[in-house]
């Protein structure tokens, strides 16, 4: 059997880490959902900044929006939500037949606004709208700024793919958010037709400590964070406003795994995705990463409920001078401001290639 479908049927979903127009067109996309299992997407600015880059897919869609008087940040939601919204219809049998659990896809907000709360709100719920998707996320950052942002969004039938988390605090955080979100649409009486997902990052561990630490030690703390995280998950899934938001027709919050490629290139290529394999959770990978699970992965045994050695791994890193929160905190700032470059470069992108068009 496949073992991208060996992992579909454990319970974990798997979800690709890209977006471009031609994957759309040349039914690549397609074929990963007919045969890899793919039940999903995610994106970012890096991803559409290649993209755009590298294709030139998009080059009617951009002198259609120059000839409307559209640049910058307005051209590029225009090209973000024309590639989204045709997934998410890709998707949507998915959606459908998993009653909201699955087939989802994701659109991130300006990553401008990581410290701003009232414009990340105002911004959410304006490409939510104009996607019009009901398996469409929203992507906030886990920051302190972006948490009320969640709460509001949530409250306000925005579905939720909860970015830029590094540890189980912020986790645990970004799940509080997303429930008081839910908690206050109950009380209302408002629908049950908002998700979440809560994505937890992993590889940036092992590149920030890859010369901090022992060899026996080295491409094993995203691992471990991301078993501590998915005890503290289970955990929270066993809580009784858990239970109360999944008796009123919601379901909950799932943990995702992101930044799962492996970037030592003396590890092996699928090592994350073997290491995390675990139910009711999301595995979100990029394409080469994806290619070559398919191609020779294993499923590794599943990710024990109570984390297994988390904390005695944790506590080696320990000794070895690693403050996971202070390093946390800084790879959450790291991480906001590596979305900022890239949206940047997005913006130069489609500043020059939107010269480009009009000269010719």
């Amino acid at each position: 059997m496949n073992p991208t479908k060996t992992l579909h049927d454990l319970g974990q979903s798997l979800w690709l880490d890209n977006i471009t127009r031609d994957i759309l067109d040349n039914g690549t996309l397609q074929r990963y959902i007919d045969e890899l299992s793919v039940t999903g997407l995610t994106s970012n600015p890096t991803i559409f900044d290649q993209a755009i880059k590298h294709s030139s897919s998009y080059d009617t869609a951009i002198r259609e929006d120059l000839a409307k008087g559209k640049s910058g940040e307005a051209l590029f939601f225009d090209l973000a939500l024309e590639d989204l919204t045709r997934a998410a219809d890709m998707f949507r049998p998915i959606h459908k037949n998993t009653k909201g659990v699955d087939g989802w896809v994701s659109l991130e907000v300006s990553p401008l606004l990581a410290y701003d709360t009232k414009t990340t709100i105002a911004e959410a719920k304006e490409l939510s709208a104009r996607a019009a998707r009901p398996n469409l996320f929203i992507k906030i950052p886990g920051t302190p700024e972006g948490l009320p942002a969640i709460e509001e969004a949530i409250f306000s039938g925005v579905s939720v793919n909860v970015t830029l988390l590094f540890s189980r605090e912020h986790y645990i955080a970004a799940a509080e958010a997303y429930l008081r979100g839910v908690e206050r649409r109950i009380a209302a009486g408002l629908p049950a037709n908002v998700g979440s997902v809560a994505s937890v990052f992993l590889s940036r561990w092992d590149v920030a400590v890859s010369k901090k630490v022992a060899e026996n030690l080295k491409d094993k703390l995203g691992i471990t964070i991301g078993k501590r995280t998915y005890k503290a998950y289970r955990e929270w899934l066993e809580t009784p406003r858990v239970k109360k938001i999944v008796a009123a027709g919601y379901n909950p919050q799932r943990l995702l795994f992101a930044s799962t490629g492996t970037k030592d290139p003396n590890a092996s290529d699928v090592l994350y995705v073997k290491a995390l394999a675990a139910p009711d959770t999301v595995d979100t990978m990029p394409e080469k990463t994806l290619l070559a699970f398919a191609d020779h992965g294993e499923v590794g045994e599943p990710i024990p409920p109570d984390g297994g050695d988390c904390e005695l791994v944790l506590a080696e890193f320990g000794k070895a001078g690693i403050d996971i929160d202070e390093l946390a905190a800084q790879l959450q700032k790291d991480g906001a401001k590596a979305f900022v470059d890239s949206w940047n470069d997005l913006m130069n992108v489609i500043t020059s290639k939107s010269a480009a068009l009009q000269t010719a």
